[in-house]
């Protein structure tokens, strides 16, 4: 006899930028992924199943709600530190809550510990992917944010140093969001950007501009460099004087603007332009470990780079 129970599964744009993960959650755009809009999941199951699978908790109940609710209201005051703590208490006493590990994944984001975020973001995916097998099989409500810790987990894997695997992830999330998403557009261009796709990376890039037109962000600069990559120097540079007119002290910015000039043959005002940026921070783009490592700048934009780095004497220091 089936008896009911509560099932559990539920924006590197630049250096001055790229480092800061982005979430979003199903309301719209935010610094971090809170709690999505939820409704509670009854799932059929036979009775001998209960007790070798524990329910999954699409909401949080009993001990645990307390806890939870009060971690979210830590975290939406900043307090990251001390609503981690009550989330990994959550997941202690509700390990098949889904959004225990994902909001335990937000506050670890945001305290830098990006190798545990992307575990609980992990265990949370699982568990929703759990769910939405119980819906295939018994027609229950299905979970519906699997795009939105997908995504979590893709921009964290974008800023580890695993862009094959972010990408999958997003790629995942733009499916499951069937409609186009600015948020996910801009990390799934960035991830085919890293993966050297830079047709595909443009072609997101533009359609995820077209959607925040009215705003230039951070992630205009990438769209540039891919277009100078690409070969569109016109395109690229345009993009660009936009960036530069919001964002003209940024270090990676004069960087970029210097080598656009330098790709159009004006290789004075390039260099007038790098030497803007301060001797400190200049230094770094005769690194190679920071342009490729770091900041993740294409090939085209590396080697015009480090031509005008050596043109001002410009060395790294040993």
């Amino acid at each position: 006899m089936l008896a009911l129970c509560l099932l559990v599964s539920f924006l590197q744009v630049s250096a001055w930028a790229s480092k800061s993960v982005k979430f979003t959650n199903r309301r719209g755009f935010l610094a971090f992924s809170g709690w999505s809009s939820l409704a509670t999941l009854i799932c059929p199951s036979f009775a001998d199943d209960i007790a070798a699978y524990p329910e999954i908790e699409v909401v949080p109940i009993g001990d645990s709600k307390k806890l939870f609710n009060e971690g979210r209201a830590l975290e939406s005051q900043g307090n990251m530190a001390a609503a981690n703590r009550l989330y990994a208490k959550v997941t202690k006493i509700s390990p098949r809550f889904i959004y225990g590990w994902s909001n335990l994944g937000n506050t670890q984001v945001a305290m830098g510990d990006l190798r545990s975020a992307d575990e609980n973001y992990s265990k949370a995916i699982d568990l929703c992917r759990e769910s939405r097998r119980a819906e295939e099989k018994f027609g229950v409500p299905r979970c519906k944010d699997l795009y939105v810790i997908l995504l979590n987990r893709g921009t964290v894997r974008l800023n580890s140093g695993m862009p094959k695997e972010a990408l999958v992830d997003l790629q995942q999330a733009s499916v499951l969001r069937e409609r186009p998403d600015a948020i996910i557009l801009q990390n799934l261009a960035r991830a085919k950007e890293l993966n050297g796709l830079y047709s595909q990376a443009d072609r997101d890039y533009e359609l995820a501009i077209s959607m925040t037109a009215n705003e230039v962000n951070p992630f205009w600069l990438r769209s540039s460099m891919v277009k100078l990559q690409l070969g569109d120097l016109k395109g690229g540079f345009d993009l660009l004087k936009r960036v530069e007119n919001r964002f003209p002290d940024a270090p990676e910015v004069r960087a970029a603007y210097a080598t656009f000039l330098a790709a159009k043959g004006d290789q004075v005002g390039a260099q007038q332009k790098f030497l803007e940026i301060p001797d400190r921070q200049r230094l770094k783009y005769v690194d190679n470990s920071y342009l490729k490592g770091v900041i993740s700048w294409p090939p085209a934009m590396i080697e015009g780079v480090s031509k005008i780095a050596a043109a001002v004497g410009d060395h790294q220091v040993e």
